[in-house]
């Protein structure tokens, strides 16, 4: 048994039909994932940002650790010095023995200062991650709210319907469908 002209065409218009409907459901699936998927990215940017955060805490936090030990480093230095000082007979608030004494409360504060601006320079550091983090998933968050899953199917089954309407004319133009009288004597289309 073989298919007249008009099956064959009214087939194809139901299969360009089908293939448009089965085009904006992929249309709506694919943009449902991306929005989720932005979703998850912006919320993997906030605990990243929380980690850089709390990296610069710690940096904070290990600066003065080091400063602290440092002090004491340069505390029992000058006690040392001091000691050996006063048992040789030296007089520790006069000439060299007083200059080695400063001289050494320089270089600790030098020492406390550079393991300060390290500490900063880290803070900053993982403070500025933080922010490039909050930024990411800012802007993840505005793409997100920017797709519209039904909008995207939508668009998608308009576009395809333009085709399906294109082909339905010239095959209708062309007689595919065929055509029948109705009770009236009027030419109707017979595939309808």
């Amino acid at each position: 048994m073989g298919f007249s002209t008009s099956q064959m065409a009214q087939a194809s218009t139901a299969m360009n039909v089908g293939g448009s409907v089965n085009s904006a459901v992929g249309a709506y699936y694919g943009a449902a994932m991306q929005k989720q998927n932005l979703k998850f990215s912006a919320a993997m940017a906030d605990i990243n940002a929380r980690i850089a955060d709390m990296g610069a805490e710690s940096a904070l936090l290990q600066g003065k650790s080091e400063v602290a030990k440092l002090t004491q480093q340069a505390g029992q230095l000058k006690s040392r010095q001091r000691a050996a000082m006063a048992a040789n007979g030296i007089d520790l608030g006069v000439g060299n023995a007083a200059e080695v004494q400063v001289s050494t409360d320089m270089m600790k504060e030098i020492d406390a200062n550079t393991l300060k601006s390290n500490a900063m320079r880290n803070a900053w550091g993982y403070r500025n991650q933080a922010l490039n983090y909050r930024t990411q998933a800012s802007m993840d968050r505005v793409t997100a709210s920017g797709i519209s899953p039904y909008m995207t199917a939508a668009t998608s089954l308009l576009g395809d319907s333009g085709q399906v309407a294109s082909q339905w004319y010239g095959l209708q133009k062309e007689g595919a469908f065929g055509t029948t009288t109705d009770t009236n004597g009027n030419t109707v289309n017979s595939w309808w």
